[in-house]
């Protein structure tokens, strides 16, 4: 992957015609969902969609004149700092308040796009080009916060708070629960396989605080590594990393803690075992309920997801330490 200021302006250009279509295919996809529930929203984005395709138009005008017909290959996927849109089979019958959710941050990234890009842009012609994209795309974004206003009924609040809350799930609950979930689960297999492979606590102790440790390291550098902020507007790398760290480890400590029971107690491995099993079942549950809670995952898919994988994961530790 490439960093954002590595890109040359031919670069940029060929982002942003791979992007605009992209966003236009999405918005068409919502738009025919929606048709039957909501007519009147299903015609906003296929508005949308349309000025989407004039965005292209424009910016491909603008490449021919710069550089010819030839597009290099490269997609925002190829760029750090582009959050990865939903699969197509996965915005199929969604609320409506969670499409306008995902719109938001979609313009909200087109915008900050434009405007970075335009900063660098040295070519006058495409300067402005790109930064009238970027006014454009700010309008969308005020019209995705009022799409649902007259459909859903939603409580009154501030644009400030919606946008405060945005990213405040894009800095610290995304980062945060990304590093739980691995130090949860991940952990579980090595702990109680060293648990049951040596029947002694301080041992079990030790390798579940190296691989909690482990995984905070690596959690953390990879979550800093991934997207620099620029773009995407969520927050410094090294904060991000920092939370996905952090939260990585504790999650790994959290089920490693009861195994300092002291083994010369009666029946001491059993005890910290017990305990360990009671944090595992809370620990899964509670990621099951911040990934409905934040991430517009249904819980009952939430739950199976998470417990069900935590509990797969647990049974092979156990019975690879027992082996």
């Amino acid at each position: 992957m490439k960093n954002f200021a590595d890109l040359s302006e031919r670069e940029v250009l060929a982002v942003a015609i791979a992007s605009e279509e992209e966003d236009s295919r999405i918005y068409m996809t919502f738009a025919e969902d929606l048709a039957q529930r909501y007519p009147d929203t299903a015609k906003i984005f296929e508005e949308m969609a349309e000025e989407e395709r004039g965005h292209r138009h424009r910016l491909l005008e603008t490449y021919e004149q710069r550089f010819g017909p030839h597009l290099p290959p490269i997609r925002r996927e190829d760029v750090k700092g582009f959050l990865r849109r939903r699969p197509i089979w996965l915005t199929k019958n969604l609320p409506l308040d969670t499409i306008r959710k995902e719109v938001e941050t979609m313009e909200l990234e087109a915008e900050r796009f434009y405007a970075k890009a335009a900063e660098k842009a040295e070519d006058t012609g495409v300067r402005r080009l790109l930064g009238d994209l970027a006014e454009e795309e700010k309008g969308h974004e005020k019209l995705a916060v009022k799409l649902t206003g007259d459909i859903l009924k939603p409580d009154v609040r501030a644009e400030e708070d919606r946008t405060r809350r945005r990213m405040f799930v894009l800095q610290y609950v995304q980062p945060g629960l990304a590093g739980l979930m691995d130090g949860s689960v991940s952990t579980l297999a090595p702990l109680f396989a060293a648990a049951f492979a040596t029947h002694h606590n301080w041992q079990t102790f030790l390798v579940g605080l190296a691989a909690s440790i482990g995984a905070g390291i690596s959690m953390g550098f990879a979550e800093a590594l991934s997207d620099d902020g620029s773009l995407t507007g969520r927050g410094s790398p090294w904060l991000r990393g920092l939370t996905c760290g952090l939260m990585t480890t504790l999650g790994g400590l959290g089920h490693t803690i009861p195994y300092l029971v002291p083994d010369a107690w009666p029946n001491a491995f059993w005890i910290a075992t017990a305990i360990a099993g009671i944090v595992v079942f809370f620990e899964l549950w509670a990621i099951a309920f911040i990934r409905a809670r934040y991430m517009d995952t249904p819980f009952l898919q939430a739950v199976f997801q998470i417990v069900l994988g935590g509990a797969i994961v647990l049974a092979v530790g156990i019975l690879i330490g027992a082996a």
